[in-house]
């Protein structure tokens, strides 16, 4: 009988420790990825900081809601990755690119950075300041819904080219590239929300090569 009971509680003890582990580092689905899109910028610049609210030699600020984008990048099996790189482009508040091929009639914000390329810190971690970017025309009935793009890269990774979202934006049900994704795609390629006003919370997940 004590044998018995001796083999159930090392058995227990046992369980509870893999549960514990099993909590700690878990699988994570990999982000989705999206076209690059037509306004990758091309127009050499010096500033690329993780502030793009403001570019260095100005004294102005970029016009619109000032936002805060903040997260981890992980590998597929919950390991954060430092030193990752993060390439990120947007419109501006006016829903314009700051580049030569976006012909609309969108005026071009001087004082918005409009393209950034950081680096993850000690636990994947990573941080932007940005602004709120507008919607901009397909075409005369359509718009793309507000989003900023991503190129996510580390040696020994593939590259993820993709696309971040807003909850629960009004535009986001009527985007064809939104809509093209699943639930759970949609799910994984929109920002969440924070108790902080205008903050929002993103994490990436890469794939080993």
């Amino acid at each position: 009988m004590k044998l018995h009971r001796r083999h159930f509680i090392k058995n227990i003890t046992l369980g509870s420790l893999v549960g514990l582990i099993g909590t700690h580092v878990h699988a994570r689905t990999l982000t989705p990825s999206e076209m690059e899109g037509p306004y990758y910028p091309i127009t050499p610049q010096k500033d690329q900081d993780a502030d793009l609210t403001q570019v260095v030699g100005k004294k102005g600020k970029a016009k619109g809601i000032a936002i805060e984008i903040y997260g981890q990048v992980f590998d597929n099996q919950g390991v954060p990755l430092e030193d990752t790189t993060i390439d990120l482009w947007q419109a501006n508040s006016y829903g314009k690119y700051h580049h030569p091929h976006d012909n609309s009639n969108a005026p071009i914000d001087e004082n918005f950075q409009a393209w950034a390329i950081i680096q993850t810190k000690a636990g994947g971690h990573f941080r932007f300041k940005t602004v709120f970017p507008g919607a901009y025309p397909l075409n005369a009935s359509q718009q793309r819904t507000p989003h900023i793009h991503l190129k996510v890269s580390k040696r020994g990774y593939h590259s993820l080219l993709t696309q971040m979202y807003f909850p629960d934006h009004p535009l986001n049900q009527k985007d064809g590239l939104f809509r093209s994704k699943t639930r759970q795609e949609q799910a994984l390629m929109t920002a969440k929300t924070t108790s902080k006003a205008n903050q929002y919370r993103y994490d990436i997940v890469l794939a080993k090569v």
